[in-house]
């Protein structure tokens, strides 16, 4: 395959942060399952997923290697948060949470 031409400005497509990816990385902020409290939400990509967690949403296990969310109150710090499936966190607003945590 062959190689790009380099763009005429010098932008190599990274940010200006040290390289670091733009996106969700720093986590972006949506409405949370009872759509009352703001939650920070990140991606986090399969190549990253070392540890089985379980989903708040359809009780279930995300294993190792599955690409998830983790979502947190934005007023309740990382201690707060939780990972979930992709499909359940899209889905927390039309149906209830089946896992209650203390």
């Amino acid at each position: 395959m062959p190689r790009r031409k380099p763009r005429a400005d010098g932008h190599t497509g990274r940010s200006r942060t040290g390289g670091t990816p733009l996106g969700d990385v720093f986590g972006r902020t949506e409405a949370g399952p009872d759509g009352d409290e703001t939650y920070i939400v990140r991606t986090i990509p399969g190549a990253r997923a070392v540890k089985i967690y379980r989903c708040p949403g359809c009780d279930h296990e995300i294993v190792q290697g599955v690409a998830h969310i983790v979502a947190w109150p934005a007023d309740g710090g990382e201690d707060d948060r939780r990972h979930w499936h992709r499909g359940c966190w899209n889905g927390r607003q039309t149906r209830g949470i089946t896992r209650r945590w203390s």
